[in-house]
């Protein structure tokens, strides 16, 4: 079988749209890089890291790593006499709705993720709501220095507003 020859022309526009699909292509891989560089996300990656409060017969820790661009994971206990007696596992998570903090705190809940929207995001503080939330609808962090922060847990509860706070300090 013999083919047809093929023209200078039809050669032309294969080779534009090979090349506008590169190009398109190039374009797409820049602009998800500059939307990795737009994630607000980065801007709390000082919470990243060990932190401990011992001070107190109540051993309370948290930890963060970045799991990727988008994602934190952290997990918080507490230690009563040799005891963890509380427990969760917390995700901080950006999509395009924003950023939210979603814990899953052991024994509460059916052991089911809950969200709470980041509402105050500045250099220094952190504040999540979920007004829909029995106990807290509120949940905050601020640095207060490099090496020191106050986690906070705080809403309404049988009728009466309660607040509690976790100062804590970096020990990695």
């Amino acid at each position: 079988m013999q083919f047809p020859p093929i023209s200078t022309k039809c050669i032309f526009v294969t080779a534009f749209t090979c090349a506008l699909i590169a190009c398109t292509n190039k374009r797409s891989v820049v602009s998800n890089d500059l939307d990795k560089r737009d994630r607000k996300i980065v801007q709390v990656s000082w919470l990243i890291g060990k932190w401990a409060n011992t001070a107190k017969q109540r051993h309370d820790y948290e930890t963060w790593e970045m799991y990727n661009d988008s994602t934190y994971l952290g997990k918080s206990y507490s230690i009563q006499s040799g005891d963890t007696v509380s427990f969760e596992s917390i995700k901080l998570v950006e999509g395009s709705e924003g950023i939210y903090y979603i814990p899953i705190v052991q024994g509460q809940n059916n052991n089911l993720p809950v969200s709470f929207k980041l509402i105050v995001l500045e250099a220094n503080k952190l504040i999540f709501e979920n007004p829909a939330h029995e106990f807290p609808q509120r949940i905050s962090y601020q640095l207060v220095s490099r090496d020191s922060l106050v986690a906070e847990i705080s809403g309404m509860l049988k009728g009466e507003h309660r607040v509690t706070q976790f100062p804590m300090r970096r020990v990695e």
